[in-house]
């Protein structure tokens, strides 16, 4: 057996634990945990979360205000857009329509219940990142898992290890894997070469990043609503032209939840469990909730409060799981792509069948629309992932070595775009997963400190103030 053939095997070994069953059921448990510790927190009080940021994105006055106050490098909704532009990615795309031909139906069931408890999760991440927050050298505001872990557990090593898994995981799952779908959809659908497609995303790329935090978080808080609400509207427009498959679509989903769902055209069939196990992994991969890459960008949101950017966390993944995965779903299952094959006879999955779902409606422009999605989607996932692994690498050698990343980390998009790495995805993918493992010792070791947080800002009423 040679190098690479032992690599693999040893790399599949830890993916299988990573995103098996046990892991996902860790991560969701996670979010449970806090859901019951909190009485039902993101039920509770979702009335008051939306109000405080689903209401407040147009309200430019509170940000005006808040900045005199707070303490902070970039907007509340800055910061959300910079975690929202990572999480909304193209898995939103392909990762859900991959779930349903794997899973059925009955996977999106199960996506929304790892929703459900995600929201706290995420609250949680959220909250810890503003509350062990610290200033860098240079004076700048840096968070996230591994300074929660550190100054709130005391526990430098696993810290670190945070940190080298987010740092390596960038060039792959954030940058690499990212090119690669952008040019492989520009040229199936535009029949541009995917070197021209390379270079222009390089560049576009090393505008933002180069000018660091503020530069991306700018670009963020204006793509990623555009591009939210271009992907939501042409989805709407699908589900209006489905409209009386709509209905059906919802029965399915609820009826395969709980009952296996039966071999039809090319769907193979699957059973209960496939579509929870594959439902919840689409969940999880989606929002994020538990791997530890947002609160990254959260911690450097201007905030009087932990617990009042912690609501936002719960925006997120309202955002992207329930309303944006939940589109694409829909589509196609209403529109009965999930039961094509391709032409070779194989059953459609991944971003080809999110197109053919959008095909089936809109003709030949719906294949577009999925096409400049994935391009929105992948090139926002490239800017947040570089200041994630960025604020890694910054917390194991210091802020010194943080234009060096972005340097190392821009031709690796070209590469991407070129390349077919299956290996080095693999590994990317993999030590994504490992993330999670140090994050939720810190999440569940600092829990009452999240509780104790919630208590102060609700019980002092400084939501009143603001």
């Amino acid at each position: 057996m040679d190098f690479i053939s032992k690599i693999e095997n040893i790399n599949k070994t830890v993916n299988d634990f990573v995103w098996g069953p046990y892991m996902l059921l860790l991560i969701v448990g996670t979010g449970i945990f806090f859901t019951f510790r909190t009485n039902f927190f993101q039920v509770r009080k979702f009335a008051f979360s939306m109000k405080e940021t689903l209401f407040k994105i147009f309200d430019k006055s509170v940000d005006d205000s808040d900045e005199i106050l707070s303490e902070g490098d970039i907007t509340p909704f800055q910061a959300l857009s910079t975690a929202l532009a990572g999480t909304v990615g193209t898995g939103n795309i392909a990762g859900v329509a991959t779930a349903i031909a794997t899973g059925g139906p009955g996977a999106v069931f199960w996506m929304w219940v790892s929703a459900f408890f995600g929201m706290m999760t995420k609250f949680s991440e959220v909250v810890l990142a503003i509350e062990y927050r610290e200033k860098n050298d240079e004076d700048n505001w840096v968070g996230g898992p591994m300074y929660y872990i550190k100054n709130g557990l005391g526990l430098k090593w696993l810290a670190t290890l945070f940190a080298i898994f987010g740092a390596i995981a960038a060039f792959g799952i954030g940058n690499m894997v990212q090119s690669n779908s952008v040019a492989n959809a520009m040229k199936a659908t535009f029949n541009i070469n995917p070197l021209i497609t390379g270079i222009i995303l390089t560049i576009a790329t090393a505008l933002v990043i180069l000018g660091g935090l503020k530069r991306i978080a700018s670009v963020a808080e204006k793509l990623v609503p555009f591009m939210a609400l271009f992907y939501i509207i042409a989805a709407i427009a699908v589900l209006i032209i489905q409209f009386s498959e709509v209905p059906v679509a919802f029965q399915l989903i609820f009826t395969h939840a709980f009952t296996p769902s039966a071999a039809i055209g090319g769907f193979v069939g699957a059973t209960v469990m496939r579509a929870m196990r594959f439902g919840v992994a689409r969940g999880v991969f989606s929002n994020e909730a538990g791997l530890g890459s947002a609160p990254i960008a959260h911690a450097v949101a201007k905030t009087d409060h932990p617990v009042k950017q912690g609501l936002w966390g719960i925006f997120e993944v309202f955002a992207d799981t329930i309303i944006i995965c939940t589109l694409t779903a829909l589509t196609i299952i209403s529109t009965g792509a999930w039961t094509l094959l391709d032409d070779s006879g194989k059953q459609l999955s991944g971003a080809a069948l999110t197109t053919a779902a959008f095909s089936h409606a809109l003709s030949s422009l719906g294949g577009i629309i999925v096409a400049i999605s994935i391009l929105l989607f992948a090139f926002s996932t490239i800017l947040s992932w570089s200041y994630y692994g960025e604020k890694c690498v910054e917390f194991l050698f210091g802020s010194r070595f943080n234009k060096l990343y972005r340097i190392m980390f821009i031709p690796l998009i070209l590469l991407g775009s070129i390349s077919s790495l299956e290996l080095v995805w693999d590994i990317a993918d993999t030590l994504n997963g490992l993330m999670a493992i140090p994050n939720l010792i810190g999440l569940l070791g600092l829990s009452t400190v999240v509780i104790k947080l919630i208590k102060d800002y609700f019980d002092n009423k400084v939501y009143e103030h603001n």
